[in-house]
């Protein structure tokens, strides 16, 4: 089943449905990062290009959790962060 979460991504109300795993990997990718979701939300946004918002979400989930040590739980255990997501996007905070 889909969750859906609100934000204001470039003054615009969006709404993203992604399925609770990629959710609790995209909030993890965020307090590792020392961003609020909205803020994280909004640097993917920024580098998304012509990709979909949901696919974005997915693909830089999916990247980070397949960088992550073998073992390593990614969505709230002790796995590292990852250095790029699959959009591009830096994910360590730069």
């Amino acid at each position: 089943m889909l969750k859906k979460r609100s934000f204001l991504l470039s003054g615009h109300a969006t709404s993203v449905a992604l399925e609770p795993e990629f959710w609790a990997v995209l909030d993890r990718m965020a307090e590792e990062a020392g961003e609020s979701r909205a803020g994280f939300m909004a640097r993917l946004d920024a580098a998304r290009g012509r990709r979909p918002l949901a696919s974005t979400c997915r693909t830089t989930a999916l990247a980070w959790a397949l960088a992550q040590p073998a073992g390593a739980s990614v969505d709230g255990g002790s796995a590292g962060v990852g250095s790029e997501g699959a959009s591009g996007v830096g994910m360590s905070g730069s």
